[in-house]
């Protein structure tokens, strides 16, 4: 299982199979964080619906962004 070292409250998809009405490939994603899922290999994320849900961590890559972009995201979430 794969460990992240710091948690990354945005990420970018890059799998979607099963789940292509609900995860766009290429596109940035808010994580809520999740300790139980993070020990399954999942990751709560809030997609296309609006709502969270649970998903493959490695359909994801966790990524930096500059603080006022990150802080000007969460604002709108």
């Amino acid at each position: 299982m794969r460990r992240r070292q710091q948690f990354s409250p945005f990420v970018v998809c890059i799998r979607n199979e099963g789940y292509e009405v609900s995860l766009e490939h290429r596109k940035i994603y808010q994580v809520l964080q999740d300790a139980l899922a993070e020990r399954r290999s999942l990751l709560r994320i809030i997609d296309e619906s609006g709502e969270d849900y649970l998903y493959p961590e490695d359909f994801f890559l966790p990524i930096g962004l500059p603080k006022p972009v990150e802080r000007a995201l969460l604002a709108v979430s």
